[in-house]
């Protein structure tokens, strides 16, 4: 045992795994990012959706108001028309009236002819006069009445710019709650990714020094030769071994990640490409890899680890990470790999 610790510790230190480490906690940064981008302008459309449709109404009722009051123009001006013809009339007729006055003054005609052309005048003017104040009515009505639309319209563009602050009041709050939510998201990923470095490390360090067991990335990775037999689900003596430094690993890990942190252990199972029959136990190989990922599972639980705290997956021969149907591709694809992640 000596000589091994002493073999190890001359080997020569590989950076990949940090490096590695490293990438995966950049994109998993990125993809929250993201995640948190997509959330903040899925808020912001539909508040400004909701002031879009408010001001939407409120211009429509501007533009009736604004064209309703056009029309009040229109009448009054023809009605000013009117009154200004009247007025030359009026004028005209009490012209008349003077000349026809000052010709019965001067006793030229006949009176009598003078007096009723006079009396026909003096009627023209009443009238004229009486439709001179009905127009003079209708123009006071039209003044009250664009009054009050000029008040109607007053009020509505109050409530516009009332409800554009309040739009971009809206907009300053939620642009500080997605910057508040993208620095605890990023705190979030980075205690998160302490802790699965932590795990790996003591993975590493108890785990037997095999080439079937290894890290790809943020996984840690059992070949499926080192767990199960062949075709089966149930964990060999071997395996049984491995998992069981496994659980006291998480058991450990779990006393130092604080409860805020809800973490799970993700068991995903995979499978070669190689089909099955079809008349034994499984029917595929997407039960295969489920149930292997379950069995791994079902162990972890029975060492202590709390249920809540695992997830298994099933992928069948869907998720590969050797290309190829060679004897060595296959093998590497028949896996179960770990990851440390949140719910």
């Amino acid at each position: 045992m000596a000589l091994a610790r002493k073999g190890r510790t001359q080997r020569t230190i590989d950076y990949w795994p940090g490096f590695v480490d490293a990438l995966s906690t950049l994109l998993l940064s990125i993809m929250f990012l993201l995640s948190v981008f997509v959330l903040a302008q899925f808020l912001l459309s539909r508040e400004i959706s909701g002031k879009d449709e408010v001001l939407t109404r409120l211009n429509s009722q501007i533009n009736e108001l604004t064209q309703l009051l056009a029309l009040e123009k229109s009448g009054k001006q023809d009605l000013e028309d009117s009154l200004a013809n009247l007025q030359a009339s009026l004028s005209q007729s009490e012209g008349e009236r003077s000349r026809l006055q000052a010709l019965l003054d001067k006793g030229e005609g006949s009176a009598d002819a003078a007096n009723e052309k006079l009396g026909r005048v003096g009627a023209e003017l009443d009238a004229e006069r009486q439709t001179s104040a009905r127009a003079m009515s209708q123009i006071e009505l039209l003044n009250q009445q664009i009054a009050a639309l000029r008040s109607q319209i007053a009020a509505i563009e109050e409530a516009l710019q009332a409800s554009e602050a309040k739009d971009q009041s809206s907009q300053t709050k939620i642009a500080d709650l997605g910057r508040r939510l993208n620095v605890a998201l990023a705190q979030r990923v980075q205690e998160l990714n302490r802790y699965r470095s932590d795990f790996f490390g003591r993975l590493r360090e108890i785990l037997s020094d095999r080439e079937n067991i290894r890290i790809v990335g943020d996984r840690f990775v059992f070949q499926s030769e080192v767990l199960f037999p062949s075709g089966g689900n149930e964990l060999n003596p071997e395996g049984q071994a491995e998992m069981a430094k496994l659980a006291s690993a998480l058991l450990d890990l779990a006393k130092e990640i604080p409860a805020e942190i809800n973490w799970v252990l993700r068991v995903d199972g995979h499978t070669d490409n190689v089909q099955l029959s079809g008349t034994g136990r499984y029917a595929d190989n997407w039960e295969l890899s489920s149930a292997r990922a379950t069995s791994v599972v079902k162990f972890l639980i029975s060492m202590g680890v709390p249920a809540d705290r695992l997830v298994a997956a099933g992928f069948g021969e869907y998720q590969p990470i050797a290309e190829g149907d060679s004897v060595e591709a296959r093998s590497q694809n028949r896996r179960i790999e770990l990851k440390l992640t949140e719910k």
